[in-house]
């Protein structure tokens, strides 16, 4: 094995050993929780199209307050998977996008969320089971 795949191997399990999203101290779990809360994740799916103003992503997000989706749009500002962008037009003009981090973590989230919705019938039948056995 090479010397720089050596160092990457450690650096690798170096990085494994330092966060653990499973400590309750892991500075990995805020982030998580950012990205696949219940606001995050549509955030995320919504901003795959493309760069979008506040009000139009809150349209396209359904049922989210003004104050949820500005409090979701600055924990995934500060995680570094949204930009804001203020151009200076009159008025201002404010526009929202994925970083390039932000749009692989919503690509992976993508293929989470068309996984479910493709398993749906089979989850609500199973639903239906739980509720039925439950009575």
């Amino acid at each position: 094995m090479s010397t720089r795949a050596e160092s990457a191997d450690s650096e690798e399990r170096a990085l494994d050993l330092v966060f653990d999203v499973l400590q309750a101290r892991c500075p990995s779990r805020p982030v998580l929780e950012h990205v696949t809360g219940r606001w995050g994740t549509l955030i995320m799916m919504a901003l795959l199209e493309g760069p979008v103003r506040f009000n139009e992503l809150r349209r396209r997000v359904d049922g989210v307050s003004e104050k949820m989706l500005s409090q979701g749009l600055q924990a995934l500002e500060r995680d570094g998977s949204v930009v804001r962008e203020v151009q200076s037009t009159m008025p201002p003009r404010v526009e929202y996008q994925l970083t390039p981090l932000g749009r692989e973590i919503a690509e992976r989230l993508k293929g989470l969320v068309h996984f479910l919705e493709s398993r749906m019938p089979e989850i609500e039948a199973l639903q239906a089971r739980y509720d039925e056995a439950a009575a």
